[in-house]
């Protein structure tokens, strides 16, 4: 099986959806992204979004 093990693939999708409706990067930009960077990213949005 593919994945990343140990990582909720619930959250991975949540992730992608929240970087790319707000920054409109491909889903291999978003996921070529170190999972601290992403992280960060989300973060990052849902303060635009406050």
């Amino acid at each position: 099986m593919g994945g990343i093990l140990g990582y909720p693939s619930n959250q991975l999708y949540e992730e992608v959806a929240c970087i790319a409706s707000e920054f409109h990067w491909s889903l291999e930009e978003i996921l070529n992204l170190e999972h601290s960077d992403r992280r960060r990213w989300v973060m990052e949005v849902g303060r635009l979004r406050e």
